[in-house]
Formats: C-alpha cells, sequence, structure tokens
C-alpha cells in the first residue's frame, strides 16, 4: 500500500522512516479489503473530517469521500493546503479524462515524496471505489500527519504511542497500550486535554463505567476550545467490540500537533546556561565564559526569532561579529597563558565552545542565506500576486460584462404572451444560451482559482477580491437558478400551448361544419319557397318539422364546441397565459357561433308562420281547385257529347235537307242555352287565375280546353247548318235528286273516318276513280289549299261537276281532232301546248302510240284515249 524510501538511522529532530516492511504492507492491504463495516463507517467520518479540517483553510469542504475526490479537484487542493507547495495547474474539463488526468497529478505528487503506492490507481478513485479512496487519503495522512512525529528515537507510530503513553501516565485508570481498544472508555482523550489545559476538564467528575459521557465531552471540548474538529462518534466508538485503528490515530496525531509544537519552542527558549567557573585565569574565563553565554544565547534567539517571524532579521550586526571575533582572541589568549603556566587547557562547558559558538554562527549565516531566499520568493510571490490579480480583474470584468442583463433577460415573462411556435423559438434559443452558459463555466472556475491562490499567497486586498469573487459565484448560481426555472417555465408553458394548440385543431374541425350546416339552416330558412298544392306545402312543413327535432342534438354539439373554446381559457388562466390572437386554424368565432344559433333561433318560428300562411293559401287554393274542377268536370263531357251528337245529326240525314235543318237550329238554340255554365266556369277560372294557381290534379279541363270545345261546338253546328243549306243550294242548282244526294252521302260517310286524303282515296275508287294521277287531279279539285281533309261540300260540288259537265265519246274525239288540226294522231307536244299540264299529262298517259298510215314518231292515238275512258260499248 505505502512504502516511506528513507534512510533507517533518524535524527532526533525526525525524518523520512520506513515503518514497515513493503510485504506486511500488502497484508495490511489485504485486510483493507476486508474492511469490517463499522471500522469503514469510522474511518469515512474520521477522514472526512481530517480532510475538511484542512479544506476549510482553502475556504471549502466535501461531504461524500469518494465522490468529491473523483474529478482530482479537491483531492490536489487537499496536498497543496497540508504541504504548503503548489501542485501543477489542474485540468477543468468535466470528461473522465480530465478526472484521471488531475488524479494521477495528486498521486504522482504522493510518490515524489517518498510514497510508494501499491494497487492504487486513478481510475479506481475516479470511479469512486470507497476502498481505494480511504486507502489513498489514510496514505496521505501517514505521510503528512504521522510520519513527522518523532518522541525519544522513536517515530511515527511508535513515537505516536509513546507521546500519548508519556502524557497520561500519571492518570489514573489511564492505560495506553495501543490505538484501538486504549481509547474506547475515553478517559485518554480527556487526559490528552487535562495534561496541557487542565482548567479545560475536571478530570477527577470522570468516570471508567460511563464511557459515552466520557468521549462525548473529550470531542465537545477539543472541538470547542482547541480547534480540533469532532471526526468520530462516541456511539460508534462504544459500540464497536474494537474501534478503527486507523481513525483513532488519525484523531489523536491532531492532538499531538495541537500541544507538541509550543512546548518545544517553550523548552528551547528556556533552557539554562550554566557557567563552569575554574581554572586561573579567572578573567579571560569570565570574560570567555560571559561572552560565549552572551553571544551563545544571542544566535540560538536570533535564529528562534528567525524561525518564527517573517521577514527575518537580516544582517549581523557588525558590534556581534567583532564580539564573536574579540571571543576567539580572549579563547586564544586564555589557552596561550594557560600554556604557559603550564596549566591544564580550559575546557568550556557544553554549549559555550568555540566549535558550539561557530556552530550556532553557521546556522545564523544559513539564516541570513534563508532570508536571501525568502526574500526572493517574496518578490516573486508579489510579482505573481500583481499578475494574479490583474488576471483576476480581467476575467472578473471579461464575465461580469457577459453577464449584463442576464438576470434580466431569464427573468422577463416573455413566453406569456407568445404562440406556440415563439415559444418553440424562445425554447431553442434557450438551449443556444445554456449552451453559453455551460461555456462560461471554465472562467468562473478560473476566476474562483485565482481568489482561491491570491488568498492562499496572502494578497493585501484579499477582501475586495473574496467579496468581487463571492458576487460573481453568487450571480453565477442565480443565473443557473435563473436559467433551470426559464428552462421548466419554457417547456411547461410549451406544453400547455400545445394542449391549447389541440384544443384550437379540435374547435376547428368540429366548428367548421357546424357553421356550414347553420349557414346552410339560415339559407333554406330564408329561403323563399314557390309550392302549387297541398301536397306540397306538408311536405316542406314535414321536413321542417325534421329539421326541429334535429336542433336539440344541434345545441348539445354547438355547447361542445363553446366547451372546448372554455377549456382553452381555463388552461391560460389557470398557467397565466396570455393568449395573443385567435385560433389559428379557423376564423369561426365563438360569438360568430352564438349569434348565428340564435339567428337560427329566431328563424324558425318566422318559417313555421310562413308555412302556416302557405298552408292556408293551399288549401283556400285547393277549394279553388275542386270548385273548377266539379263544374269543368260536367261542362267537359256535356260539350263532347253535343260535337258526338252533331256529328250523328249531320250523318245520319234522317229527313230532308229542310228539316234536318230545322232540328239543327233548334240544337243550336239548346246549345246556346247553356251559356251560363260556361259563364260560371269563367267566373272561376278568374278566381284560379288571380290566386296564381296554374294546375289542378282533379280535372283534365282547362279553361283554354273547354273554351276551344265551346267555340268548336258552336263553330260546329254553325257549320252544319251551313252544310245543310249549301246542300240545299247545290241541290237546287244542280238539279241532284233526293236520292243521289243520299247516295253522295252515304257513300262519303262510310269512308269518312277524318276527312283526310287516304279515306277520300278509297271512296274514289268505290266510285270508279282510278290512277295516281287522276287521284292528284281530284284531290287539287277538293282540296285547293292542300289542308289534308276533304268536306263533305267539296264532295258535293265535285261530284255533282262529274255528273252535269261530263262529254260524250263522240265530243272527246272531236275535240281533240280539232287540237289534232283534223288529223288521226296528235303528238304529246300538241297536248302539252294545248291543254293544262295536269291534263295533259293525264291524256298522254292514256293514249297508246297511233300506228296508221300516216304515222309519225312521237304520235299518239287519241281514239285510245276515248276506249279508255268510255269504253268499246259508248264508241
Amino acid at each position: 500500500m505505502v512504502d516511506y524510501h528513507a534512510s533507517n538511522n533518524q535524527a532526533s529532530s525526525g525524518g523520512p522512516a520506513v515503518y514497515m516492511d513493503p510485504r506486511e504492507q500488502e497484508n495490511d492491504w489485504d485486510r483493507d479489503l476486508l474492511l469490517d463495516p463499522a471500522w469503514e463507517k469510522q474511518q469515512r467520518k474520521t477522514f472526512t473530517a481530517w480532510c475538511n479540517s484542512h479544506l476549510r483553510k482553502a475556504g471549502t469542504q466535501i461531504e461524500n469521500i469518494e465522490e468529491d475526490f473523483r474529478d482530482g479537484l479537491k483531492l490536489m487542493l487537499l496536498l497543496e493546503v497540508i504541504s504548503g507547495e503548489r501542485l501543477p495547474k489542474p485540468e477543468r474539463g468535466k470528461m473522465r479524462v480530465h478526472k484521471i488526468n488531475n488524479v494521477n497529478k495528486a498521486l504522482d505528487y504522493i510518490a515524489s515524496k517518498g510514497v510508494k503506492l501499491v494497487s492504487i490507481g486513478a481510475e479506481e478513485i475516479v470511479d469512486g471505489n470507497a476502498k481505494m479512496t480511504l486507502g489513498m487519503i489514510w496514505t496521505i495522512i501517514l505521510r503528512f500527519a504521522i510520519q513527522d512525529i518523532s518522541v525519544e528515537e522513536t517515530s511515527a507510530k511508535e513515537g505516536l504511542l509513546l507521546w500519548c503513553q508519556r502524557k497520561t501516565a500519571p492518570y489514573k485508570n489511564v492505560n495506553v497500550q495501543n490505538f484501538h481498544i486504549s481509547w474506547k472508555d475515553g478517559l485518554a482523550f480527556n487526559a490528552l486535554i487535562h495534561r496541557h489545559r487542565p482548567e479545560l476538564i475536571d478530570y477527577d467528575k470522570l468516570r471508567k463505567d460511563d464511557p459515552l459521557t466520557n468521549l462525548n465531552n473529550a470531542f465537545e471540548v477539543a472541538e470547542k476550545y482547541l480547534d480540533i474538529p469532532k471526526m468520530m462518534d462516541a456511539e460508534d466508538i462504544v459500540g464497536t467490540l474494537r474501534p478503527d485503528e486507523k481513525a483513532i490515530m488519525t484523531y489523536v496525531s491532531c492532538f499531538y500537533h495541537a500541544f507538541s509544537g509550543a512546548q518545544k519552542v517553550s523548552t528551547a527558549t528556556t533552557q539554562p546556561l550554566t557557567p563552569n567557573l575554574c581554572d586561573t585565569s579567572q578573567g579571560h574565563w569570565q570574560c570567555h565564559t560571559g561572552q560565549g553565554c552572551s553571544l551563545t544565547l544571542w544566535a540560538h534567539t536570533t535564529l528562534l526569532r528567525n524561525n518564527k517571524t517573517s521577514p527575518p532579521y537580516s544582517n549581523f550586526p557588525p558590534p556581534k561579529v567583532q564580539e564573536k571575533c574579540q571571543l576567539e582572541i580572549n579563547f586564544n589568549t586564555l589557552q596561550t597563558k594557560l600554556r604557559l603556566s603550564n596549566r591544564p587547557a580550559f575546557m568550556p562547558s557544553e554549549g559555550r565552545m568555540v566549535s558550539d559558538i561557530n556552530g550556532s554562527w553557521h546556522n545564523l549565516e544559513g539564516a541570513e542565506k534563508g532570508y536571501e531566499e525568502w526574500m526572493l520568493n517574496e518578490i516573486r510571490r508579489l510579482e505573481r500576486l500583481d499578475h494574479l490579480a490583474e488576471k483576476f480583474r480581467q476575467k472578473a470584468t471579461i464575465h461580469e460584462s457577459w453577464t449584463d442583463g442576464k438576470e434580466a433577460m431569464l427573468t422577463q415573462k416573455d413566453y406569456e404572451t407568445a404562440s406556440l411556435s415563439e415559444v418553440k423559438a424562445l425554447l431553442r434559443k434557450h438551449e443556444a444560451f445554456e449552451s453559453d452558459l455551460a461555456a462560461h463555466q471554465d472562467r468562473v472556475e478560473q476566476i474562483a482559482a485565482i481568489a482561491q491562490e491570491l488568498n492562499e499567497l496572502d494578497y493585501y486586498d484579499s477582501p475586495s477580491v473574496n467579496a468581487r469573487c463571492q458576487k460573481i459565484c453568487e450571480q453565477w448560481d442565480a443565473l443557473g437558478s435563473l436559467t433551470q426555472s426559464r428552462r421548466e417555465s419554457l417547456e411547461r408553458t410549451e406544453k400547455q400551448l400545445e394542449s391549447i394548440d389541440e384544443l384550437y385543431l379540435e374547435y376547428a374541425k368540429r366548428a367548421a361544419p357546424f357553421n356550414n350546416w347553420m349557414e346552410g339552416a339560415m339559407e333554406d330558412l330564408q329561403d323563399m319557397f314557390i309550392v302549387h298544392n297541398i301536397e306540397e306545402i306538408q311536405g316542406l312543413i314535414t321536413a321542417h318539422e325534421q329539421f326541429k327535432s334535429t336542433l336539440p342534438e344541434a345545441n348539445k354539439e354547438r355547447e361542445a364546441i363553446q366547451a372546448i373554446q372554455a377549456e382553452v381559457q381555463k388552461i391560460a388562466q389557470y398557467n397565466g397565459i396570455k393568449l395573443s390572437g385567435g385560433n389559428p386554424y379557423t376564423t369561426i368565432t365563438p360569438k360568430s357561433i352564438d349569434d348565428k344559433w340564435h339567428k337560427v333561433e329566431q328563424l324558425v318560428p318566422q318559417r313555421d308562420r310562413a308555412l302556416q300562411e302557405e298552408l292556408a293559401k293551399q288549401q283556400s287554393n285547393d277549394h279553388l281547385r275542386r270548385k273548377f274542377a266539379t263544374q269543368a268536370n260536367i261542362v267537359g263531357p256535356w260539350i263532347q257529347t253535343k260535337m258526338e251528337e252533331i256529328g250523328r245529326i249531320s250523318i245520319e240525314m234522317n229527313g230532308t235537307l229542310e228539316d234536318q235543318l230545322v232540328n239543327l237550329r233548334e240544337y243550336e238554340q239548346s246549345i246556346i242555352e247553356y251559356k251560363p255554365n260556361i259563364d260560371q266556369l269563367e267566373g272561376d277560372h278568374q278566381l284560379i287565375q288571380e290566386a296564381l294557381i296554374f294546375d289542378n290534379s282533379y280535372t283534365a279541363y282547362t279553361m283554354e280546353h273547354l273554351r276551344v270545345g265551346w267555340e268548336q261546338l258552336l263553330t260546329t253546328i254553325a257549320r252544319t247548318i251551313n252544310e245543310i243549306e249549301n246542300q240545299i243550294l247545290t241541290r237546287d242548282a244542280k238539279g241532284i235528286s233526293q236520292e243521289q244526294l243520299h247516295e253522295y252521302r252515304t257513300s262519303f260517310n262510310h269512308f269518312d273516318k277524318v276527312r283526310g286524303q287516304h279515306e277520300f282515296k278509297a271512296c274514289l275508287i268505290s266510285l270508279g276513280y282510278d290512277g295516281d294521277a287522276e287521284f292528284a287531279r281530284i284531290m287539287g279539285i277538293v282540296d285547293p289549299n292542300n289542308s289534308g281533309a276533304v268536306t263533305f261540300q267539296a264532295f258535293i260540288d265535285f261530284m255533282s261537276r262529274e255528273t252535269t259537265d261530263t262529254d260524250t265519246a263522240d265530243q272527246v274525239i272531236a275535240s281533240f281532232k280539232i287540237l289534232a288540226a283534223d288529223k288521226n294522231f296528235i303528238t304529246a307536244e300538241e297536248l302539252r301546248r294545248e291543254l293544262p299540264p295536269d291534263q295533259a299529262e293525264y291524256c298522254i298517259a292514256r293514249m297508246a302510240p297511233y300506228s296508221g298510215p300516216d304515222a309519225k314518231p312521237g304520235a299518239l292515238d287519241y281514239m285510245s284515249f276515248s276506249t279508255a275512258l268510255y269504253g268499246e260499248s259508248d264508241l
């Protein structure tokens, strides 16, 4: 574990020594690996208190011995405090390699003091290995607190034990034989204190059977009056079968260092210098004795003072140099006179010999040289102090300039009125600031380290440096707290705004369709409706009732949407968030939703009234329809019946034409008498038109149809009467008998269905007419307007003309002979030139080619036409 490499022969003043064989140390280390938990607890507390008793001089301390030494910084500081020497500059990084390097620097320094470290590596310390850390601290305690203890040719542990035995020997019930059981009752601790400071303890009142009281008394007095911190708990010592030896040794060594130093000084300064008066040369003897005693005492006192004060006295005063020279002269003169007088040589007492004086003088010269070295070191110290002070001021100024305004920035509550995107931007900005803050951590540590070094070097303006450093550190801690607080506030606000944003999105998703529904509902409720019957208005009323039945559910949806907005306001108000702007996902506000909803509620009863008014109107219209339809359904069939009766009268031809004429006029009078019914319909129709009724499902008759039917009825009866009158005139003018007229009527009625061309052609065929050309000629006569219909009057005119105007065959041949200029044939050109086109073509179609001896090309036999027209018998 530990090996101190030094010589075995040590001076009484103490020096390096080998305390145990390395193999014994190895065995001791093996035992440490099996450290009893109770001992480990005692070592933790004792070693921690011992380290803090030194670290507090540097203004710091440790809480957990294996954790706080892991980075090596406080370990190096501890070594600097207890050794008074500067170690290499530590590395301030946070990485593992930086920690290992710092611990290695501390271990290298321990090794440089002649200590061999076995099985202790920097990695174990950095990893927080408790047993390795305790072993390392015990090594430091051995080297710097116990090794230099020397009492009566014994040193270190044995010397400390001997010192304890000497100091406690006069006290009853105290027998110090070791560093464990001998201290368990607490009397040894009280005896050490009483031996040096009897006024602090009433030893006679202590009882051996009350170890807890004894131990607590000694620990409390040592801490309160001797500045020895409490390193152990009385309960741990009493409750352990064998207290930990290392813990006891560490604590006892503090008592040794507290008491032994002052006693050495006191002993050295009060040692008597007794003159040895003998010899015959009384004057020289007395002179030598007196001067030697005085000079020796002065040298010793000066050397002692030089060891205690700084700066030391420098430059030997000239009288003392002369006194030393005179002393040597007197000693030589005395020896010469004694030799000349055959007397024994003068032998001064111990400490007054010339060699002793020279030794003291040599020590003074060494002190003088030490003073020069001290002066040089002091100059260097002051130069370094100036450099460190200026460096401190520069770094402090830069840091203070950097921190200026940072607290205000970190305490501002700009996130309270920011949107989600703005808070996210603020959070990223804050992360960048945290990185910058971490980067400045090294500068703060450097400032603290410089301030600590200035304190260690006893800088004259340390109070102002400490105050400024304290302010910077406190401000740095405040910045750290504010930074963490702002990050928490930003993250909390971001989370809250994300919740609000989700609510905003849900609000937008539900508000949009609901708003569209309300707008559509308002449009529908205000839409002008046009209906034409009761069924349509009842359909609208039914649809409106269905719409009203959905209003409660719609109101629930509205309340749910408003609840979302209320939740947003609740979150914002509870967390002190000042919402800026509206919902980013929609322009539909809760107010607009409520306004439209109230509008819908107002429009619904208005729509109810409008529909009911329209229903009443349609019911009135329906009454008008029914009234009109009832009369129309009577008038319409009546007109139709009368039309059919007129048709039968014109066809049946019962009686003479004069009888038919009388009957028709009587029939016409009965029709005219029906006119009031038509007038009533006209009145009902007028009311319907005023009511803007355009359809009537109760009847197929419209007023226009009935008017047309009525007019047709009147026209038909008038036309029929006119036809009878014309037939009478035709009969009288043409000389047509009643029988012929009856025959014509019978033939015409037989084929008359719609009085069309097809029916008339069938009628002509039945009368002996044939051929399309002939039919076309006759249609040109009976239907000159090409209307497609043939009246009975036109038929009678045609038949009477055909019968009264028919020429004989000889007359036809004579006519063709005149047209042919007495030739036996006629040409087609002559026919087309002399006759109308239709007649010419009619004749050409019925003439055969002429084949007589005087025939010419294109000649036609007009005799063949007469044969075709009248037959062979007529010819």
